[in-house]
């Protein structure tokens, strides 16, 4: 009889580690050019752009964890915004034979960075659908974004 991949085992009898995706969805999004037509006009200088990125995971079954990337841009030129759009992006992911101490990294940094793509897409059609340039977010570290993050927690629970 023929095994499945999760089935397959390593020469110690011990099951292999997995990560599949099981679906993906967007959970909420908006794209707003409050001042158009008139924000479309040619500009000598190229605005400011700030993004946010946020990560954030729960289980929903043994094994099957909802992870959520927020990603957050806004452009504009002084107090003008030119534009404003948001993505909540998800997926989930049954993870299986992992060991526990590795479960955060593999949701707060692999997850993400699967996720990645589809989400920078997803802004980048926005954007030039919206008759700006489309915005191509650089990659994202989210290793370093998850060692910020546990830092601070740490912080915090060394306050408390």
């Amino acid at each position: 009889m023929a095994e499945t991949p999760n089935e397959a085992q390593n020469g110690n009898g011990s099951a292999q580690p997995s990560l599949n995706i099981l679906a993906q969805y967007i959970k909420d999004f908006s794209f707003e050019s409050p001042n158009a037509p008139l924000s479309l006009r040619p500009r000598e200088n190229a605005p400011n752009i700030s993004i946010n990125v946020n990560v954030n995971a729960n289980p929903i079954a043994e094994g099957d964890f909802d992870v959520v990337l927020t990603l957050t841009a806004q452009a504009g030129e002084g107090k003008e915004v030119l534009f404003s759009t948001e993505l909540v992006y998800g997926g989930v992911f049954r993870i299986q034979n992992i060991p526990q101490e590795h479960m955060l990294p593999i949701l707060f940094i692999e997850c993400p960075r699967l996720l990645f793509p589809f989400a920078r897409q997803i802004i980048a059609d926005a954007t030039r659908n919206g008759g700006f340039p489309p915005l191509m977010i650089d990659p994202i570290d989210f290793a370093t974004m998850f060692q910020q993050r546990m830092a601070e927690e740490q912080a915090k629970a060394q306050v408390n």
